[in-house]
């Protein structure tokens, strides 16, 4: 097995938002906002080529929308989704399965592009299943007034038309005996978290439940999330299996650090080390 992290770029979002209920003065310590409020995120995906599989999880935002609607989002960073699978060694015609966390526009937008020449979307990733959860997608699909802003119709739909939507709940062994999936409803409906198994190593792609290393603390949930308090209870029962098992935690969201390993002390759960998945895996 061989696991490559795919920066995807960087975008911004309201600090506030991101924290809900914890005051400024507390998070732009750990996450320093701009005149606007605005922090700067990661988009980060991973590859993993195993066997005859090569699964990328989540794919950014992409770039298919108008420039208008991009600017909502102040995309900037020197990263992007296939010239970064490139970097990596690979083509992205050479994607075998594409696991997408969920389908919020900055985990799935990336999967579908626009196609100048034919005028219409194509996926980005022509040769992959596209995996997702069945209880998500009708979710998606029939979107609460909270998300329906992000779940956007040209993320889902061309990946409906194509004939590539599978989802992983009907085929857990689909990617592998390395791969379980743990299924989180706090920040959306049956959001996905691959736990890896990576030489002796378990790596978790946590997804929204713990999007950056400021988001250990149980009680620092973002506004974004369907149901806070359960996120809340997601988020501790996880941190205690990652503690128990010695689980390697990855962070899509966090600007600077890629992974980190997780200790429990007297006043909860906080980052023992903070760094680049490469200096801790063989």
């Amino acid at each position: 097995m061989k696991i490559s992290i795919i920066d995807a770029g960087n975008f911004k979002l309201d600090g506030g938002a991101m924290f809900g209920v914890v005051p400024k003065t507390i998070w732009q310590k750990m996450v320093p906002a701009d005149v606007n409020n605005l922090c700067s995120w990661k988009m980060r995906c991973l590859l993993v080529e195993e066997a005859n599989k090569l699964i990328l999880i989540d794919t950014g935002m992409g770039d298919k929308q108008p420039e208008k609607w991009q600017n909502y989002y102040f995309r900037h960073g020197d990263g992007e989704l296939i010239k970064s699978i490139r970097s990596a060694g690979y083509h992205e015609n050479q994607i075998t399965d594409v696991l997408l966390s969920h389908l919020h526009f900055d985990h799935c937008g990336g999967a579908v592009s626009w196609n100048t020449a034919k005028n219409a979307y194509r996926l980005t990733f022509p040769n992959a299943k596209y995996w997702t959860h069945s209880q998500h997608w009708e979710s998606a699909t029939k979107p609460n007034p909270i998300e329906k802003a992000t779940f956007l119709t040209e993320n889902l739909m061309p990946i409906l038309e194509s004939g590539h939507l599978n989802f992983i709940d009907k085929d857990e062994k689909a990617l592998g005996q390395n791969f379980e999936f743990i299924y989180a409803d706090g920040h959306t409906e049956k959001m996905i978290m691959p736990l890896i198994q990576y030489n002796n190593q378990k790596i978790l792609f946590a997804a929204d439940t713990i999007p950056s290393s400021a988001h250990i603390h149980v009680p620092y949930c973002m506004s974004y999330d369907v149901r806070p308090l359960q996120t809340m209870e997601e988020k501790n029962s996880l941190l205690e299996r990652i503690v128990s098992e010695n689980i390697l935690l990855l962070f899509d969201h966090d600007a600077q650090s890629e992974v980190a390993e997780i200790e429990k002390t007297d006043r909860g759960f906080k980052a023992k080390n903070l760094g680049k998945l490469e200096d801790f895996i063989q």
